[in-house]
């Protein structure tokens, strides 16, 4: 399974990797946000050692000496940033519920999923900036309004939080690649493997990639080939990618002209979407 501190560090890798181009560049505009992706990715990394620190909470009462894991006191915003981390995708509540029991511990519900978004942004618009991270809508590539029921996270890049015609397929197919990448890694750690949860998980993205699945089908639960799946989805993957990456990254270029820091989090609303319209005779 793949480790969320492992993939913010190799996300903070990137990151000063880009703004040291962008930098080198004279790119001022598109540093200044790298550097501000930077500072946000940083502070989930610290949330996250933190969390892994934190020392048992007291026992029950009726059961005075069963331990606690760590897992249990984070709250439900820590437990969607670590389904999120695995998948590197915009994700619907019922996937990241179902990702989050196949690979974390502690509880996680679609119910708490329902007003999440609503309570990030008010944070945000109360203190900008004093998270680490805040869990914010997908954009929608032509009106850079908020996607329906999609959540991803701030400190990834506007390009990666751009929704576009191509982009359900696309992510899809990534977060195929991700969760047999977690599986496969379970399976190689030594440990008792991965979870039966984790298994259903797979297979239901595998029934849905041509030529992942063998001809002697896999049954509910079973644990499809890891190579096989990963195979699949990165041979459709090069018939959608460009084309996604272009529109992403069009309307990301669009979206840091036309919205306020803000809005590139939690998108516009549709009075100025209208009202860009109209300038724009669209």
């Amino acid at each position: 399974m793949s480790d969320p501190l492992d993939v913010l560090e190799k996300r903070i890798t990137e990151l000063r990797r880009a703004l040291r181009d962008a930098a080198t560049s004279g790119d001022t505009e598109r540093a200044t946000e790298l550097r501000a992706q930077l500072r946000r990715t940083e502070r989930a990394w610290d949330v996250l050692i933190d969390a892994d620190e934190l020392p048992s909470a007291p026992a029950p009462f009726d059961q005075p000496n069963a331990p606690v894991p760590p897992a249990a006191m984070l709250p439900a915003r820590e437990h969607v940033h670590r389904a999120l981390m695995l998948l590197q995708t915009p994700a619907a509540p019922k996937l990241i519920v179902g990702v989050h029991d196949a690979f974390f511990p502690g509880e996680l519900s679609a119910a708490k999923l329902s007003s999440l978004r609503r309570d990030e942004e008010r944070s945000y618009r109360s203190a900008p900036g004093a998270r680490p991270y805040y869990l914010c809508p997908a954009l929608s590539h032509d009106l850079l309004s908020p996607a329906r029921a999609l959540v991803t996270i701030s400190t990834w890049t506007l390009e990666q939080r751009i929704i576009g015609p191509l982009s359900p397929r696309v992510n899809f197919l990534t977060g195929a690649i991700r969760i047999a990448e977690a599986v496969g890694g379970a399976a190689e750690s030594g440990g008792p493997g991965a979870s039966a949860a984790a298994l259903r998980l797979l297979w239901s993205f595998a029934t849905n990639i041509p030529d992942a699945m063998p001809p002697d089908p896999v049954a509910p639960g079973g644990a499809p080939d890891t190579g096989r799946v990963i195979d699949a989805a990165r041979a459709e993957l090069e018939v959608h990618t460009d084309a996604d990456r272009r529109t992403r990254t069009e309307s990301a270029r669009r979206a840091r002209k036309q919205l306020t820091g803000d809005q590139q989090l939690f998108g516009a609303p549709l009075r100025q979407i209208r009202l860009l319209h109209a300038d724009t005779g669209n």
